[in-house]
């Protein structure tokens, strides 16, 4: 009931592009293993002090560091996992210096080009890795792209913006507020059930990277958000725990209505001037303009053992 599984917000399972990924380099090393063959034990030598060499100074790019502090602090995420406050000030220290190119992006790839008026703007996803307790992808979005507002249930998720101005729209549902079922709203946008539940307005402001990275928690944070590009922009997201159909955590999104819309208004106490900062949030079904389409993420590999 208005709900989508991470397949349906990111457009389709991305883990397929993996696959690809692998095959594509497992043909590329075929060819490489046939060059090798032919080398002379002096080159083979020579290689293996070069290997040598490469380790002493290898570098751990910063995705990497990125992936490797997430299988740490997501080690044990479960539905409604938080984690401790040092772990997340580790995780998001790690995402405050992730630039577009240690990602493989630039502002000038074609996903980031406006797009006709016609309809709403198609986003990008960048699958970059995804398992029972965390995943990593980029949200690639034209001028005008909206990720409409959803929810993120159990979930603490850490959301970097890489480049561009992005207008976020948060909200928490406001605990022990009185539902209102007689709220009506246009039948084809809604879900069959038509109940509105009061929620408060946590974050209503444009983000211009480069800056902090935002964090929402299972139950405050802004758990539900809105993401509008003001300029083409880019957002990296970790989700711990991900999106599961199976575990309960489904992606369900909503409408907004001003906290004055429906009588419901009259059985909650708020002063009038902080009225604008309370909406009725509705179920609703995935809005049918949203298009979301993987391509490959083309930056550094991730080791995953």
């Amino acid at each position: 009931m208005g709900r989508a599984t991470v397949a349906d917000i990111k457009g389709r399972d991305f883990s397929e592009l993996d696959k690809e990924a692998k095959e594509n380099t497992e043909n590329t090393n075929k060819g490489s293993n046939t060059n090798k063959n032919r080398n002379t034990t002096t080159s083979d030598s020579r290689g293996r002090k070069n290997r040598r060499r490469q380790k002493k100074t290898m570098v751990v790019h910063p995705v990497q560091r990125l992936f490797d502090a997430c299988k740490d602090v997501f080690a044990h995420a479960g539905t409604g996992f938080v984690p401790p406050p040092d772990k997340i000030e580790q995780l998001s220290a790690l995402l405050d210096d992730i630039k577009p190119v240690d990602v493989g992006l630039s502002p000038r790839m074609s996903f980031f080009s406006p797009q006709a008026a016609r309809r709403a703007p198609t986003i990008t996803y960048l699958h970059i890795h995804e398992c029972e307790k965390f995943s990593m992808g980029i949200f690639c979005l034209p001028p005008s792209g909206v990720l409409p507002l959803h929810n993120h249930p159990g979930m603490t998720v850490f959301s970097k913006l890489l480049f561009g101005t992005m207008h976020i729209k948060s909200y928490d549902w406001v605990v022990g507020a009185p539902s209102n079922a007689s709220a009506v709203a246009e039948p084809s946008q809604t879900a069959q059930c038509s109940e509105v539940r009061l929620a408060k307005v946590k974050v209503d402001s444009n983000l211009t990277a480069p800056c902090k990275t935002s964090i929402l928690y299972p139950a405050d944070g802004g758990n539900m958000h809105c993401f509008t590009a003001v300029t083409a922009c880019a957002v990296l997201d970790v989700l711990g725990p991900p999106y599961s159909d199976a575990e309960g955590r489904h992606c369900t999104y909503y409408l907004a209505y001003p906290f004055t819309k429906f009588s419901g208004d009259e059985q909650v106490s708020i002063p009038d001037e902080e009225k604008n900062n309370y909406a009725w949030l509705q179920e609703r079904d995935k809005p049918e303009d949203l298009v979301v389409k993987g391509a490959l993420y083309t930056g550094p590999v991730i080791r995953e053992n």
